[in-house]
């Protein structure tokens, strides 16, 4: 019980992008369903786990609890997101119109009025590194710290990364940044010792990438089991799916002697639309990173804003290729989301679009 209850306390705590209207008269204690962006990021590969590129926003069907939705932005790897439909804000539910070409992130000609056009968030990713140093770090912690610091430099067409350590409590070593010589003196700066609260440490480093747009993700680098967490990983799982965050995990043998933590691992990425890497060396470490670093650089990264739907729990979310020739690769992406609530005091005190991130 006291675990739920923590969960609910800062799950509700998240700002929620609303793109509805209400009247100000509302009742200030009424309970609202935030309509929300909904992002996806879709990794598309053949039968030998090649990258497919070159693919269409027409190219992908997406459907949600059997309804089937419109893309509202498109973007493919490190290129900028592309605007494809526009929104008429109502009374808590959205619009869609097609726009015959889709129009670039700052283009206001298919409306004429830019405060109706929700803000793109910039082309790339935002990454934000959850580093193991526990106890379990004693040894190697020396070769992690210089994949880590390799991965680093590596990502290329990223807005920024962030490096956070954890052992029984989470340090925010350095914040998001777009200067890689602050985060990679970060790396040098950390030390290992104490028990490991992984899930607990990742329960708050999705809320801080929640609180972004755009294509959002978590790399953590683990040396062993959680050993010192209240909260349970199936809802640090569930928080990450709701809000669009990708976790990728990063685990070495030590860890993968223990089943429960290797079927944990597998299972909270792959929820996410992530992967999960166990490494036996540092040269698997290396090549862990680098294929983190290259499937960010190959997802697209879907929108598209839920027709009216009267689920208010989990939404199921579909996504496939169209077409006989494409039916031939796999897709992989995040099965869907949680409709989270907040209490909202008026419409008066509502961010106004793109003020506040906080796309599914």
């Amino acid at each position: 019980m006291t675990k739920r209850l923590l969960l609910f306390l800062w799950i509700i705590s998240f700002p929620f992008y609303n793109i509805g209207s209400g009247s100000a008269q509302e009742d200030a204690s009424r309970i609202r369903v935030s309509v929300v962006l909904v992002q996806l990021n879709v990794a598309v590969t053949d039968g030998k786990g090649n990258y497919i590129s070159g693919l269409s926003p027409e190219d992908f069907s997406i459907v949600e609890d059997k309804i089937p939705e419109k893309t509202a932005t498109f973007e493919e790897g490190n290129e900028p997101p592309r605007r494809l439909i526009d929104v008429a804000p109502g009374a808590g539910r959205t619009q869609p119109q097609n726009i015959a070409k889709a129009s670039e992130p700052n283009d206001t000609a298919a409306t004429g009025d830019p405060a109706k056009l929700p803000a793109l968030w910039s082309a790339g990713a935002n990454v934000f590194i959850l580093f193991d140093t526990s106890n379990y770090m004693y040894r190697g912690f020396v070769f992690a710290q210089d994949s880590i610091a390799d991965f680093i430099r590596s990502l290329e067409g990223v807005s920024k990364v962030a490096l956070y350590s954890y052992s029984r409590d989470l340090s925010r070593v350095s914040t998001l940044s777009s200067d890689r010589t602050q985060v990679l003196r970060g790396v040098r700066n950390t030390v290992a010792g104490d028990d490991a609260a992984l899930y607990n440490s990742l329960l708050l480093t999705v809320k801080d990438a929640a609180q972004l747009t755009g294509k959002k993700a978590i790399v953590v680098f683990s040396n062993g089991p959680d050993n010192a967490s209240l909260v349970p990983p199936e809802d640090v799982a569930e928080l990450a799916q709701s809000t669009g965050t990708i976790i990728y995990m990063i685990s070495t043998q030590q860890a993968e002697s223990e089943p429960v933590s290797t079927a944990v691992f597998e299972r909270m990425s792959k929820a996410t639309g992530g992967k999960a890497y166990f490494s036996k060396s540092w040269r698997d470490e290396k090549q862990a990173f680098s294929s983190i670093r290259d499937d960010l650089a190959h997802l697209y990264t879907l929108s598209y804003y839920p027709q009216p739907n009267s689920n208010r729990g989990w939404r199921t979310i579909t996504v496939k290729l169209v077409g006989k020739n494409l039916q031939k690769y796999h897709v992989r992406t995040r099965d869907g989301y949680r409709l989270l609530q907040q209490t909202q005091p008026s419409t008066d005190s509502m961010p106004a679009p793109g003020a506040e991130s906080a796309s599914q």
